[in-house]
């Protein structure tokens, strides 16, 4: 049935509050993450990290490999996996999985896979258990959670988004462009705020809707200066301030929840109904 994704973002201070806080990165050891979609957008929240696929053509040099993958299935993170040379932890949604029979440590960070295939609660939980690794007290995000989950967000009318962010906001700007992409099926693309200031404004104007992450230090300057030069170009922009990628994230679920419901679509499947062309593209299809 449909809902299944506006019933994850609501769940998420509760599913929050059970991430195991028990176990920690060894101290001094090299690490580094590898995912794929939201699951490497969540390993970057954890430091050094690489998307699967070129963590299996470049095999890192560290001591420990963290792989993220909420249903442990995901085939070139288990190709990571066999190609690493150290220790392999995991980070997932379930404990029973093709992955976790691979690796040496498996930290289950939700109570239940997630059924909506637009992954939300699955994304912020894999990002504070990392958090909890790294040695990070998470036990305030809950109620930060909860806070952001009852301020009002508006749909927008345009067919083309911007999300720009910088350093710790990075992660956070890929994972809204994803999920606008997915549960609202919206042109939406992720820049590093620096980046976006060089050439890509040649392709932006008064039909792009942006929102900007403001981050600290130099970081929020030139998230002032990306700003500046959208608004001259007539481009509708919001400025958010930021906290953690667990909290930040949250307004943009709401966001797609809001574009989808105003616009018609069920966000759970993304695409991928059975017998859809998306469904075929992408070699699997929701299982409802």
């Amino acid at each position: 049935m449909p809902g299944e994704t506006r019933k994850a973002v609501l769940a998420q201070p509760e599913w929050l509050r059970a991430v195991p806080t028990g176990k920690q990165l060894p101290s001094g050891a090299s690490v580094v993450f590898t995912g794929c979609g939201t699951s490497f957008h969540a390993a970057q929240t954890g430091g050094r990290a690489l998307p699967a696929l070129e963590a299996v053509l470049d095999p890192p040099t560290a001591d420990i490999l963290v792989c993220v993958s909420h249903e442990g299935e995901t085939e070139l993170t288990m190709e990571a996996e066999r190609a690493f040379g150290g220790d392999v932890w995991l980070v997932t949604g379930r404990r029973d999985s093709p992955l976790a029979e691979l690796v040496d440590e498996v930290i289950v960070c939700t109570p239940e896979p997630e059924r909506s295939w637009c992954h939300t609660a699955s994304y912020t939980c894999a990002v504070a258990a990392i958090a909890a690794l790294n040695g990070e007290e998470i036990d305030w995000l809950p109620q930060a959670v909860e806070r952001e989950l009852i301020e009002p967000v508006e749909p927008f009318a345009q067919e083309r988004v911007l999300i720009v962010g910088a350093g710790r906001d990075w992660p956070t700007a890929q994972e809204a462009a994803l999920k606008l992409r997915e549960g609202a099926w919206i042109d939406a693309t992720a820049y590093e705020t620096e980046t976006i200031l060089h050439g890509h404004l040649a392709a932006v104007d008064e039909r792009v809707r942006a929102y900007v992450l403001e981050g600290d230090g130099r970081a929020g300057e030139r998230a002032a200066d990306v700003v500046r030069a959208l608004e001259q170009l007539g481009c509708e922009v919001t400025l958010h301030a930021t906290n953690h990628p667990v909290v930040d994230i949250v307004r943009f679920q709401l966001l797609t929840l809001a574009v989808a419901e105003a616009r018609g679509i069920d966000p759970d499947p993304i695409r991928r109904e059975p017998g859809s062309r998306w469904a075929d593209a992408a070699g699997s299809a929701y299982p409802g």
